[in-house]
């Protein structure tokens, strides 16, 4: 049976995941009159816990959920507040409080969360329904043409059932995930050095980390005693094995690796994982080892990184998600490029209603959001083999923090995504903070070929961090124009007096390290940007030598 009749969308979203959804509810809530029309392949209501990787959030993420969608109150009763990441450098170990562990002993101030995705992308299409949004499960495009001229809409056709249906759209947005039609219809792939492989499966039940020990001592280091809320991250060399609960009672479990180190073909079942478990984290495999009944799902994916040659096009079309670009679940930056490019879509299809021109917006967008994805894919490649150095990585991870609060969470809070006056005015900052970050990436990883890798029985707590704190909770402040400018530049100050303690750090294990090019951006005079001021060490003391190493 063929329908006929010619629909008519101002925007059409193919793909209703967390990516489609979010984006249909921000057009609606910004344009109440716009027709936006949602296509899911699959069949609604979805499973929970089994249905989608991605669960863990992190504060851009979070803070779009929560604030910009106004789904705090869905976050807050339906979801699990998150506390913070964790890491364990337990391999080989079933003591897991004689081993260094990074975290925060308490909640810090700006909230994340562990969300089940199954329970969230049936709320958000039931939201979306609720704005207006005109939402099809079970819906499979099969065809696409786009426009040739600025006046003309593009056209695809899709099929539910037995039924073909033509639609037109002005706008058209891939949010389809790893199918990515639009990129392989304009020949976009992209793919990029960071060569990593996940597997991962979900248990029906929770997996109580706080219950690993009965001492006393490490219970206490947290409050609330929650650790199991954290995506709890266990580390060796090459890889790092994740934990996330779900608020359907379901425990996420995961790993990544980098195949030079661990092969693919040695984990890529859930039989295999489980001996892989047995060998590096035999603690992790006693807890899921009596757990193998309640097996939901298991699946891997093989050089998931990926990037593309463009995302937003003045010509009316975009992607966001997965169909566009990927970089690694450690940090969990994927919900936080989800909300990058929603939020620029909106802007670019504000635009066009205004009638104003697109492409020099459009190719701005694309190359920010470009950038956005080069200095955060400078976290993760080539730095896989020092995960399990207890000495570096948690000196990484704060780099790390410090820099996804001190620049890009910054811009995001403050709603500064599409101010390219401001972005413009900051472009010698930002462009020093993302070399500094390239060159303190580059050290850690210099650093790590010569440490000891003591691993003594330590917390590293993140809370008892002041300025850490302080950085976390800056991003609740509202800032006006002036204030955000200055925000930025102290943040720049900040980042190299911290660059310039761990490669302090790093000479005193090491003095022949090799730190040429971080020396000489730490040498640059800064212009408008103000040397450091003398200021508390800013690194966690080093711990104590592991003389049971």
């Amino acid at each position: 049976m063929t329908d006929t009749a010619l629909d008519s969308f101002d925007a059409v979203i193919m793909g209703g995941g967390l990516a489609g959804l979010t984006l249909a509810i921000q057009l609606k809530q910004r344009f109440g009159d716009l027709k936006v029309l949602v296509l899911e392949r699959r069949t609604h209501p979805v499973p929970h816990a089994a249905h989608k990787v991605g669960e863990s959030s992190v504060e851009i993420g979070a803070h779009y959920f929560d604030t910009v969608l106004g789904l705090k109150a869905h976050m807050d009763e339906a979801q699990l507040r998150k506390f913070g990441f964790r890491f364990f450098f337990s391999e080989g170990r079933s003591d897991i409080d004689n081993v260094t562990e990074i975290g925060a002993s308490r909640y810090l101030a700006v909230p994340s969360y562990q969300i089940d995705r199954g329970i969230f992308e049936n709320f958000l299409a039931e939201e979306a329904v609720r704005h207006g949004v005109r939402f099809v499960d079970s819906a499979l495009v099969r065809r696409i043409e786009l426009a040739e001229n600025p006046a003309a809409p593009h056209r695809i056709e899709w099929t539910r059932s037995d039924e073909t249906h033509a639609t037109e759209a002005r706008w058209l947005i891939d949010a389809c995930g790893r199918a990515g039609m639009l990129k392989r219809k304009l020949g976009l792939a992209e793919p990029n050095a960071h060569d990593v492989n996940a597997v991962w499966f979900r248990i029906g039940e929770r997996i109580a980390v706080d219950d690993w020990s009965d001492n006393a001592e490490w219970r206490e280091r947290c409050n609330p005693q929650a650790r199991w809320l954290s995506t709890n991250h266990f580390v060796g060399a090459g890889y790092w094995a994740w934990l996330i609960p779900l608020a359907s009672g379901s425990h996420s479990v995961g790993i990544v690796a980098d195949p030079a180190l661990h092969p693919l073909d040695t984990i890529d079942t859930f039989e295999k994982a489980m001996a892989w478990f047995a060998t590096y984290q035999p603690r992790l495999y006693e807890a899921l080892d009596g757990k193998r009944h309640l097996l939901q799902d298991f699946a891997f994916l093989r050089h998931f990184s990926h990037g593309c040659k463009q995302v937003f096009s003045g010509e009316r079309w975009a992607m966001t998600g997965e169909a566009g670009l990927f970089l690694d679940p450690f940090y969990s930056p994927g919900s936080d490029f989800i909300a990058i490019a929603n939020t620029y879509i909106t802007d670019l299809i504000a635009q066009d209603r205004a009638g104003r021109p697109l492409e020099a917006r459009a190719q701005l967008y694309d190359q920010i959001y470009h950038s956005f994805y080069g200095s955060t894919l400078a976290l993760y490649q080539d730095q896989y083999p020092l995960f399990g150095d207890p000495e570096v990585l948690p000196v990484k991870v704060i780099w790390d923090y410090a820099y996804y609060w001190g620049v890009l969470a910054q811009i995001f809070f403050q709603r500064r995504l599409t101010d390219l006056p401001a972005l413009g005015s900051l472009k010698d900052e930002l462009q020093h903070c993302q070399r500094l970050n390239v060159a303190v990436q580059r050290l850690m990883r210099d650093w790590s070929a010569s440490s000891n890798k003591s691993n003594p029985a330590a917390m590293l707590d993140q809370a008892a961090m002041p300025w850490f704190a302080e950085l976390n909770r800056s991003l609740k402040d509202t800032l006006d124009d002036a204030g955000f400018k200055d925000r930025i530049r102290a943040s720049t100050v900040m980042l190299r007096q911290l660059a310039g303690e761990i490669l302090g750090r790093a000479r005193t294990a090491d003095p022949d390290v090799e730190a040429g090019a971080l020396l000489a951006l730490l040498e640059e005079n800064r212009g408008k940007t103000p040397a450091p001021a003398a200021r508390d060490a800013m690194l966690f003391a080093a711990p104590p030598v592991d003389t049971h190493a």
